[in-house]
């Protein structure tokens, strides 16, 4: 096994931004055919660059937090982790089996009761129906959902009952490496303080974390390193306190 639990080099991710909507193949069609008449081609789009030569590892065992202003590509670099998006170029790999709490819920068919989106849920991210079964009655503890509602249609949850359903399952699965997105703004106080115990149980018991969210007293609860990302790049990696203080510095510059 790797001593580290992910390994970012020279990451880089850009993205299309078109500028033109065409209303039908017809007026696109046209469009193309300007440009052949023109000699000049016509895009319609601007290649923007979100993460510019990100390089990072992270050890196995830390809970680290990724901060920085809106579009600095914090989510951006847990979609790539997540497998949900390609890198541009270079590479970033994980050791180990990982969980994402992105979009919590996303998974979840309305129409499939709540039992039943657990088990196929739970399959499709490894687990066997008998590890489901065993796990069962403690993710509804930690949910702390009715167990009547389980074989009621999801759709008929409300938003914050999906999520906790989600973010149960997800944190009972076995894996190396947790990472988080604004995952622990889910639900009422009491049950965002029952996350942050088990996340933290989590964490001593070896588990790497990475997470990003703007609520600084959650990384300074849970985190031991902070990488402050700015316009794509690495700004500060370092110890929460002495990270934090610059950041929050930044924000209060921008502010005035």
């Amino acid at each position: 096994m790797s001593s580290n639990a992910i390994d970012i080099i020279d990451l880089i991710k850009e993205f299309r931004v078109y500028h033109r909507k065409y209303a039908s193949i017809k007026a696109r069609a046209a469009a193309i055919a300007r440009s052949l008449i023109s000699h000049k081609l016509e895009t319609g789009f601007e290649t923007r660059r979100i993460l510019d030569g990100i390089t990072l590892n992270i050890k196995h065992g830390e809970a680290v937090a990724l901060v920085g202003r809106n579009g600095s590509g914090k989510s951006t670099l847990l979609s790539i982790l997540s497998r949900i998006y390609l890198p541009t170029s270079g590479e970033a790999v994980i050791d180990g089996k990982l969980m994402s709490l992105l979009e919590l819920g996303a998974g979840f068919h309305g129409d499939l009761t709540g039992s039943e989106n657990l088990f196929f849920n739970g399959v499709m991210m490894g687990l066997t129906q008998d590890q489901i079964t065993q796990r069962y009655e403690s993710i509804l503890s930690f949910a702390g959902l009715d167990p009547h509602l389980m074989d009621l249609p999801v759709r008929m949850y409300s938003s914050g009952m999906q999520l906790r359903l989600a973010f149960s399952m997800a944190i009972h699965l076995d894996a190396d490496t947790i990472l988080i997105d604004e995952g622990l703004a889910v639900g009422d106080e009491s049950f965002q303080e029952r996350c942050f115990r088990k996340l933290e149980e989590l964490h001593a018991s070896g588990r790497t974390i990475l997470m990003v969210t703007h609520e600084l007293d959650h990384i300074e609860r849970l985190a031991q390193r902070v990488i402050w990302l700015d316009r794509g790049k690495i700004r500060l990696d370092g110890e929460v306190k002495p990270v934090l203080d610059e950041y929050r510095k930044a924000l209060l510059e921008t502010a005035s």
